[in-house]
C-alpha cells in the first residue's frame, strides 16, 4: 500500500527537498503541501493523508497546535515532527501531543524514509540524538521530584525532629546527637520514634536516604 503524506513547513526549500526525498520510494506519495499549521487541519481534511511531516517553527500556527488540532479529528493521520530544534521542551511536549515521531532535519534521507515506514507501520521514531534528550529530561525529572518529596517530608518534622534527621543522614549515633543537641539519649530516641512515624520509615536507613534526596547542601 502507498503511504500518502503531507508535508508543512514555511519554507518552500525544505518541502522541495521532503518531496525528492520521499520521490525515490515508490511507497510514498506526496499528496498535500502547506506553508503554515493554519492550513495544516484543512489540507488534512480535504486529502486525508496516512501522515503529515510537521515542522514545528511557523509565523501563524506551530507545529504543536497543529498536531493537537489534527490528532482530535476523526481517524487522524499520523504526525511526524520536523525540525532543524532539538529543545529538550520541544521534545517532551511534541510527544505529550500526541506526535508519533520527532526527526531532525539533518537526519539523513535514508533514515528518514526509514521512521517514515516505521510510524507508517504504526512504530514511533526518534532521532539518536533525541532519544538521548528524553532519556536525560525523564531522569532529571525523576531526581528533582524525589528532590521535591524529600523536602517536603522534611518540611513535616519540628524544628528539632528536622536537625535531628540531619544528622541522622550523616550517620550520627543517638549519643553522638545527645552530645551536640544537648538532650538525653531518651529524649533524642523520642524523636527519632516520631521521625520514623512522620516520615514512614521503618528505620535509620530510610531516613538517611530522604536526607539524601533533599539535597539541601
Amino acid at each position: 500500500m502507498v503511504t500518502r503524506i503531507a508535508i508543512i513547513d514555511d519554507d518552500a526549500l525544505v518541502r522541495a527537498g521532503l518531496r525528492l526525498i520521499l520521490g525515490a520510494d515508490p511507497d510514498l506519495e506526496v499528496v498535500a503541501e502547506g506553508a503554515d499549521g493554519a492550513e495544516a487541519v484543512d489540507l488534512v481534511r480535504q486529502h486525508r493523508p496516512d501522515l503529515v511531516l510537521m515542522d514545528i517553527r511557523m509565523p501563524q500556527v506551530n507545529g504543536l497546535v497543529a498536531t493537537e488540532r489534527i490528532l482530535v479529528l476523526p481517524d487522524p493521520p499520523k504526525v511526524i515532527i520536523l525540525t532543524t530544534f532539538d529543545a529538550d521542551d520541544l521534545v517532551l511536549r511534541a510527544l505529550s501531543v500526541g506526535a508519533s515521531g520527532f526527526l531532525l532535519k539533518d537526519t539523513s534521507p535514508e533514515r528518514m524514509l526509514e521512521d517514515i515506514r516505521k510510524v507508517a507501520d504504526g512504530e514511533q521514531t526518534l532521532s539518536p540524538s533525541v532519544v538521548a534528550q528524553v532519556i536525560a529530561v525523564a531522569t532529571n525529572r525523576t531526581e528533582l521530584s524525589r528532590r521535591d518529596d524529600a523536602r517536603a517530608a522534611l518540611d513535616s518534622l519540628s524544628e528539632r525532629e528536622r536537625e535531628i534527621a540531619l544528622a541522622i543522614g550523616l550517620g550520627k549515633t543517638n549519643a553522638e546527637i545527645a552530645g551536640t543537641q544537648y538532650l538525653s539519649i531518651a529524649t533524642v530516641k523520642s524523636h527519632v520514634t516520631r521521625i520514623l512515624d512522620k516520615l514512614g520509615a521503618s528505620n535509620r536507613v530510610q531516613v538517611a536516604i530522604v536526607v539524601h534526596d533533599a539535597d539541601l547542601d
